[in-house]
């Protein structure tokens, strides 16, 4: 009961603290969208000039001609509201923010994840072998790979992949998500439309669609996981050597416990508080670092929406996604807390 209380109260905690984060994250996107160069307004026209009384009423009508404490006022009350405005840029004019969003957070999500699978499962594994042979050929290798691996740039790599996969030996789509025009759901009708096209294939109960969304998946999850695991394979390396060296380290050793039984049972488990944190962070990084991937392979998830909304100088889509970006750091870094409070109690003491 005690456990139950603490990890409660550690919980509770914690989602109090979120709430400051979260108010400097948004006043933060509202100082730098002001501050920028440029004239959204202007921006309205393709940078041509109309009468000044046609500039003073689009001002008015986007609340840009209030006093700035103001405009704060009304973009905190809107955001929590869910109200993130109407685009005003020549690409989604007219359209709402939330909407465009919506439609595309699914190809981000599955992209975020696929790359996060792909880092976890190549980069922790060397990590633990780098950690578990230190100063070993295969210890330099990680080590080698890690470094080199981080400083590719992503749409390098993934031109790359799709240069040898897609175009030489054809074994996977080069681009895309989908070999056709229809979504998953579109020939036969799901129960619901998640928008993430491997589930909505498993809904529909059609395993051709399934492979065909896992195809089109594989080489953008490859660029971003590889480039990613190099960091997570350090992460790993340095927490396992901090926890072999240490006294209870020792003194299991001298009680005959066996050496791997130290590094995969025990010192493992106590490394993964800060490899998971690292983990978690880098995830919601991946949300915002998908953007060159999702250009190179065409995507279109939020960093696409974003990079237009930037080129047109859609102020109101800009500040939409970047506030829906800072709600997604929010949440993932308290799942991140709570997940580490799980594993190690000693955190919520």
């Amino acid at each position: 009961m005690a456990r139950g209380s603490s990890l409660l109260a550690y919980v509770v905690q914690r989602i109090v603290l979120a709430i400051p984060m979260l108010l400097i994250l948004l006043t933060a996107v509202f100082v730098v969208l002001r501050i920028l160069p440029g004239d959204p307004v202007l921006a309205l026209w393709g940078g041509r000039y109309p009468p000044q009384s046609t500039i003073d009423a689009a001002r008015q009508q986007l609340g840009l001609d209030q006093p700035i404490w103001v405009q704060y006022v009304t973009y905190l009350r809107n955001v929590f509201t869910g109200n993130l405005g109407v685009s005003i840029g020549e690409l989604y004019r007219g359209q709402p923010v939330w909407h465009q969003i919506a439609i595309r957070f699914p190809a981000t999500v599955e992209l975020a994840i696929g790359g996060m699978l792909v880092a976890s499962l190549v980069g922790i594994p060397l990590g633990v072998l780098a950690g578990a042979n230190r100063d070993r050929p295969l210890d330099l290798a990680v080590r080698i790979y890690g470094t080199v691996i981080w400083v590719v740039p992503i749409f390098w790599l993934g031109l790359i992949l799709q240069l040898i996969f897609g175009v030489w030996l054809q074994w996977l789509p080069p681009n895309g998500r989908w070999t056709s025009d229809a979504a998953p759901c579109a020939a036969s009708p799901c129960a619901f439309s998640t928008g993430l096209y491997t589930v909505d294939s498993l809904i529909e109960g059609n395993l051709g669609h399934f492979v065909n969304a896992i195809r089109h998946l594989i080489l953008p999850s490859a660029t971003l996981g590889l480039v990613l695991s190099g960091f997570f394979a350090k992460t790993v390396r340095a927490n396992m050597l901090r926890t072999i060296d240490a006294d209870y380290t020792e003194a299991a050793l001298a009680r005959g416990v066996g050496r791997h039984a130290i590094v995969y049972r025990h010192a493992f488990k106590n490394a993964l508080v800060p490899v998971v944190t690292v983990l978690g962070l880098q995830f919601a990084i991946l949300f915002a670092g998908a953007i060159l991937t999702e250009k190179t392979f065409s995507i279109q998830g939020i960093g696409i929406l974003l990079l237009n909304s930037v080129i047109s100088k859609d102020m109101t889509m800009i500040q939409g996604v970047v506030v829906f970006y800072a709600a997604i750091i929010v949440v993932i870094s308290l799942v991140i807390d709570v997940i580490g409070a799980l594993i190690d109690p000693r955190i919520r003491l």
